[in-house]
């Protein structure tokens, strides 16, 4: 078979990528096509016109193999902006794989130019757009291509530092929401940019006073420092200002001294206690005045903990820090639920860790409207999602599946970041398992992991739909009303099974006089119209 042949068929962009891959892994273009074809059923597509499946197949198992390439060197080729061109390019070829669908999207944007007269005066009624998107964006991306969710989401599933599987569409949503759910190539650059910068922000942070954190334990965020907003915890009429510290185990609080911090009071989370956390109010002497607050309960606890998170407006930095508390929290029940062990409970730990990461990279791109944080974390979203412990459940049979040695796994990207995990480099391979084997069961599970999540999704937003419903419906004060309207109308309800039985003749003495009555009312009024004919001379 010709490899030239399918060549040809191919798209710019993706005969671009195989060039690409082909001189990353030092190779050539028609090796890496009869690689692929060694394995490529020929029933699925035609010597002569390949089909839309093959294309994109071949361009699934180039990128797939240049990326293991990348991902050991990652943090080199985000900074030098070279991993953020490829890896768009990917998507851009994985989108339109063929001739036909690059020909097939020329004509849909060339149309949607004719159409479009100026989109951007139609955000301008959008407060909550971010001023990044909103005035900067349409000025760098006119006329660019632009990628869709679908190949954000293939792109996450090799390389989960883009986003998860599990919560990607969320994710892509959100940072998609003022671009109509398309990402061009500036914001990608900085959104990755932006989580380089995050992760290595985070490990310059200082280990809290009087702590020795553990070998596999780093900090996920901190507040209240000289650079930062002030964390102010409040033990029943006084208030202590200090520094706060959440890592992947627990969260510390070191309230400020004279001249340095004191001895940091330790909460664990990853105890299998009930934890409790959630909104408070706090104000001078006890009074809650201030909803800006959280609270966290424990059984080892003598005293709630109360930290507030003075604020001048809104209440986003409380919200922030509730959510990461609860996602760690969530994180270690999971571990214990379905009994994860290592090296699967450190990956689950990495993909965690990374969501967070994109949600503080999430949060410096959209200043002006940060996102809301549920939408980076994995725990946190669907513990809130009607049927979202599918989903867990579903994640947990796919985390047994998960190749934890490869390098584009979440927890080898966290280690190529410079993050320390011992618990990798002292796995001891017991049994070998067939790699074709694995890499079946871990697509077929993957499959039935993403109609999970596309069922709950499209649920949540029937229940989204109706809940706005209802809000709009109490704003214009019908909520009220309607509710009456519906109790005073609750007694019809014992009419209906009665009337029903009178017309199936189940009562025949009741239907009788039904329709005897029916017929004298009737009788009634022919009489009165005949009479009046006869009175007005009709």
């Amino acid at each position: 078979m010709k490899t030239s042949t399918y060549k040809k068929h191919l798209s710019s962009i993706a005969n671009h990528v195989l060039g690409k891959c082909a001189e990353t892994l030092d190779t050539t273009v028609d090796n890496l096509i009869e690689e692929f074809e060694s394995g490529w059923k020929p029933a699925e597509t035609t010597p002569t016109k390949p089909a839309n499946s093959y294309a994109r197949k071949l361009v699934e198992f180039c990128s797939s193999r240049t990326l293991t390439n990348i991902c050991e060197n990652i943090v080199e080729k985000i900074e030098d902006g070279t991993f953020s061109r490829f890896t768009f390019d990917m998507m851009l070829a994985w989108e339109q794989p063929s001739s036909s669908d690059e020909m097939a999207h020329s004509e849909t944007m060339g149309k949607e130019k004719e159409d479009r007269k100026i989109p951007v005066r139609e955000m301008e009624d959008q407060d909550d757009i971010p001023l990044f998107y909103s005035d900067i964006m349409p000025l760098l991306v006119d006329n660019e291509p632009s990628i869709g969710e679908d190949s954000f989401i293939w792109l996450a599933s090799l390389v989960p530092l883009l986003g998860d599987i599990v919560n990607g569409r969320f994710t892509y949503e959100t940072l998609t929401a003022p671009t109509a759910n398309r990402i061009h190539f500036p914001a990608y650059d900085k959104y990755l940019k932006e989580v380089d910068k995050c992760i290595k922000y985070l490990l310059k942070q200082p280990t809290p006073t009087g702590v020795e954190l553990a070998s596999d334990e780093f900090i996920l965020h901190m507040e209240g420092t000289a650079r930062t907003q002030r964390v102010v915890r409040h033990i029943g009429g006084s208030s202590w200002p200090g520094r706060l510290v959440l890592t992947n185990y627990a969260l510390y609080f070191e309230a400020s001294g004279v001249v340095s911090y004191e001895d940091a009071v330790k909460v664990d989370l990853s105890k299998n206690v009930d934890h409790n956390v959630k909104r408070a109010s706090t104000g001078p002497w006890g009074a809650p005045l201030f909803d800006k607050a959280i609270v966290y309960e424990s059984p080892e606890l003598s005293e709630s903990l109360v930290l507030e998170f003075p604020e001048m407006t809104s209440s986003t930095r409380r919200d922030h820090w509730l959510a990461l508390i609860k996602e760690i929290i969530l994180l270690h029940k999971f571990l214990s639920r379905f009994n994860i062990e290592s090296p699967q409970a450190w990956e689950m730990h990495a993909r965690t860790v990374l969501g967070i990461v994109r949600l503080h990279a999430a949060r410096e791109m959209l200043r002006i409207s940060p996102p809301a944080p549920t939408n980076f974390l994995i725990f946190s979203l669907f513990d809130e999602l009607p049927k979202g412990d599918y989903v867990i459940e579903e994640l947990a049979n796919n985390l047994k599946l998960v190749n934890t040695l490869q390098p584009c796994c979440a927890s080898s990207i966290l280690k190529s970041l410079k993050l320390s995990n011992p618990g990798i480099s002292n796995i001891e391979v017991k049994e070998e398992i067939a790699e074709e084997i694995l890499s079946t069961n871990q697509t077929e599970s993957i499959s039935s992991l993403e109609t999970t999540i596309t069922q709950v999704r499209e649920e949540a937003k029937e229940i989204g739909i109706a809940q706005a419903t209802v809000e709009g419906l109490k704003e214009e004060g019908i909520g009220d009303s309607f509710m009456v309207l519906v109790e005073l109308l609750s007694p019809l309800k014992s009419v209906v099974p009665w009337f029903e039985e009178v017309l199936k003749w189940e009562r025949p003495p009741t239907t009788v006089l039904v329709l005897a009555t029916a017929l004298f009312i009737a009788y009634r009024e022919w009489i009165g119209k005949a009479l009046q004919c006869v009175c007005y001379g009709e």
